[in-house]
C-alpha cells in the first residue's frame, strides 16, 4: 500500500506540473499541458486505480494550493478524475470459462472511447454553465471571454474590441468563433483523453506492466445502440436554447467517435493492398485539413455499426497473387 501512495503521490506532482506549464506561456507547455492526464492514467493501468485515485487528489491538492479552489476543482474535473476513471475502466474484467482454463473478458475499448466522448462532452457542459443558463447568455458569456483574450493578445483597447490589431473584421471571426468553441472544445477534450489513454497503455505494455491485452485499434466497435443515440443527439441539435447546445456538443464528440470507427473500417479494406500506406496516409491527411473526410468516416462508421462492414470485407480476404 505504501508503495502504491509513493506512486500515485509521484505520478501526481508529474501531472499537476504538466498541466501548471501553460502559465508559463511556452510552446511546448500546450503540449505538456494536453498529457496532463498522461501520468495519472499510466500508474492507474499499469498499477491500479486505487493508485491512479491518489494520483488524481494529489495532483487536484497541489494544483489548488497554487492557484486556488477554483483551478482545485477545474482539474478534478477535467483531468484528474476523467483519467483514474478511464484508467479503472481498462483494467475491468471478469473471468469467463470456456470449458477449460478460465480466460479474462476485459471491457470493450470501443465503450472507452464511448466514454471518452462523454467526459469530453460533459466538461465542455459543465464549463458552460459558469456563464449562464440558456443559451443566449451562454453565447454572451463566450465572447466576452474570447473577445478579453484577443485583447490582451493583440493590446487592443478595452473600449474597442471590434478594432482588434491583425484581426481583420474582429466581430466576424469573433461571432465565428462563438459559435464553434463549444463542440470544438468537446472534441479536442475527448481526443485528449482518447490519446492519453492509448499512450499509457503503450508505455506500460513497453514496461511489462500491462495486464490485459492491449487492444487492435482496427477492431475497434461499438453497440448499436450508440449510433441510435448518435441520431437522436443530431436532431436534438435543433432544439431552440440550451437543449439543442447540449446536445450539439455531445453530438461532435460522438462525430469524432464514429469517424475513429470509419478508419478502423478503412484499415480493415486495405489490409493487404496494394498502396496501402498511400490511401492510409492521404486519409488521415484530408481529415487533418478539410471537413468533408470527417463527414465521410462517420457515416462509414455508423454504418459499421449498424451493418458490420468489416465482417463481410474480412470474409472477402486478400486479392488473388498478380490481381490489385
Amino acid at each position: 500500500m505504501t508503495q502504491i501512495l509513493l506512486i500515485g503521490v509521484g505520478a501526481g506532482t508529474a501531472a499537476a506540473l504538466m498541466f501548471a506549464a501553460v502559465t508559463s506561456g511556452v510552446g511546448l507547455s500546450v503540449v505538456l499541458f494536453y498529457l496532463a492526464p498522461l501520468p495519472i492514467m499510466i500508474v492507474a493501468v499499469g498499477w491500479s486505480h486505487w493508485a491512479g485515485l491518489t494520483a488524481a487528489g494529489a495532483a487536484a491538492a497541489l494544483i489548488g494550493s497554487a492557484f486556488g479552489i477554483f483551478f482545485f476543482a477545474t482539474f478534478l474535473a477535467s483531468v484528474g478524475a476523467p483519467a483514474w476513471w478511464l484508467g479503472y475502466l481498462a483494467l475491468l474484467g471478469r473471468p469467463l470459462a470456456n470449458g477449460g482454463a478460465p480466460q479474462m473478458e476485459w471491457y470493450p475499448p470501443g465503450r472507452l472511447v464511448l466514454w471518452a466522448a462523454a467526459i469530453g462532452a460533459a466538461a465542455v457542459v459543465g464549463a458552460l454553465a459558469t456563464f449562464g443558463s440558456d443559451e443566449a447568455t451562454i453565447r454572451h458569456g463566450l465572447r466576452g471571454a474570447l473577445e478579453q483574450i484577443l485583447r490582451l493578445q493583440t493590446g487592443a483597447p478595452e473600449d474597442a474590441p471590434s478594432q482588434l490589431p491583425g484581426i481583420p473584421d474582429a466581430d466576424r471571426v469573433i461571432a465565428m468563433l462563438v459559435s464553434v468553441l463549444p463542440g470544438a472544445a468537446a472534441v479536442i477534450a475527448a481526443i485528449t483523453l482518447t490519446g492519453n489513454l492509448w499512450l499509457a497503455g503503450q508505455i506500460v505494455r513497453l514496461s511489462g506492466r500491462l495486464q490485459r491485452p492491449w487492444p487492435d485499434l482496427n477492431a475497434l466497435s461499438f453497440p448499436p445502440l450508440a449510433a441510435a443515440l448518435y441520431g437522436a443527439l443530431l436532431a436534438a441539435a435543433f432544439l431552440p436554447d440550451v437543449a439543442g447546445l447540449v446536445a450539439s456538443v455531445f453530438a461532435a464528440t460522438l462525430t469524432v467517435a464514429f469517424a475513429m470507427i470509419g478508419f478502423a473500417v478503412l484499415h480493415t479494406a486495405t489490409h493487404h493492398r496494394r498502396g496501402r500506406a498511400v490511401v492510409l496516409s492521404g486519409a488521415y491527411a484530408c481529415v487533418a485539413f478539410l471537413i468533408w473526410p470527417v463527414i465521410v468516416m462517420t457515416l462509414v462508421g455508423v454504418a459499421e455499426t449498424l451493418f458490420g462492414l468489416r465482417v463481410r470485407l474480412s470474409r472477402r480476404g486478400p486479392p488473388a497473387a498478380g490481381k490489385t
